[in-house]
């Protein structure tokens, strides 16, 4: 079991890198991250009500199938957010409840600015100050991939991560990361700046704690696109494996001999065992294992 991060460390003393846990995580559980979604037709499809009472269940309920069981767990943010500041505060328990049984949180919050305000975003999910932070974060790179810098120090600093988006499977996605700029897409210059920022710790032996979103049904985009995977050093988080069309086939079209580093991740299809807490870590077991294939 993965051991949780400690919000802040004495002088001197360097927190080990998300990169390096996320590794061992996925050598120990296999290269599943299980998703926390709490949207409307899920939390009443378990027959729970609606509301912050069957929000706090749903999510707690998802922490005592996947804690210890996956090497990391993705709750969506705005499925929160939207109950407002009680909401946020579920949240953070969730989180935390998922670091204390050692399973590392990417925590699915897309966030994207410039200057002071980034600042704050990294203090918010990635600083030593931070309530119940994950282990790291998603991140838009459409201000710039160098407007992401306050996001990428920090995460440095303390021991996380981040995932910035590069390849989304979303019909919009292609329109903006296909694009071109002096003969390099979008796309292309977000894995320019990941494999930049990963250099150090590619010298070291050791996996990037700079990781890309790259979407599990993307096809042969990033062939097409011309980008170089392998040479990123970091992990990849696949959305859509599942109820959204991922499969382990679609995988390898994708990622080709990038797949070893790829942590693909699924909601519907694991969280559809629910509400029973034996049936669905049964269900992330199963799909953890099927999973296993990737790393081979």
């Amino acid at each position: 079991m993965s051991e949780s991060l400690p919000t802040a460390y004495p002088s001197g003393v360097h927190p080990p890198s998300f990169g390096v846990r996320l590794a061992e995580a996925m050598a120990q559980f296999g290269p599943l991250c299980a998703g926390i979604d709490p949207h409307p037709g899920l939390v009443q499809a378990w027959g729970l009500s609606y509301d912050l009472r069957g929000l706090e269940r749903f999510a707690l309920t998802c922490v005592e199938a996947f804690g210890g069981r996956v090497a990391a767990v993705k709750p969506q943010s705005a499925f929160f957010e939207v109950f407002g500041s009680a909401g946020v505060a579920i949240l953070e328990r969730t989180v935390g409840a998922l670091r204390a049984a050692g399973t590392l949180v990417i925590l699915d919050v897309k966030r994207g600015d410039i200057g002071t305000t980034m600042d704050a975003y990294a203090e918010a999910f990635l600083g030593k100050d931070a309530v119940d932070p994950p282990d790291a974060i998603t991140v838009s790179p459409y201000l710039g991939y160098g407007s992401l810098r306050p996001a990428i120090d920090l995460a440095h600093a303390t021991g996380r991560g981040i995932f910035v988006l590069a390849l989304t499977s979303n019909p919009e996605g292609p329109a903006v990361q296909h694009a071109r700029l002096g003969g390099v897409s979008v796309a292309g210059h977000v894995v320019a700046g990941a494999t930049a920022d990963n250099a150090a710790a590619a010298a070291a032996g050791e996996l990037g704690s700079v990781g890309l979103v790259v979407g599990a049904t993307v096809g042969d985009a990033v062939a097409e696109l011309g980008l170089d995977l392998p040479g990123v050093n970091g992990a990849f988080l696949a959305p859509g494996v599942g109820a959204q069309g991922g499969t382990v086939d679609s995988l390898r079209r994708v990622f080709g001999t990038a797949l070893p580093r790829v942590l693909a991740s699924s909601s519907r299809e694991v969280l559809q065992a629910g509400p029973d807490v034996r049936s669905l870590a049964r269900q992330v077991e199963a799909v953890a294992a099927e999973l296993r294939c990737l790393q081979e």
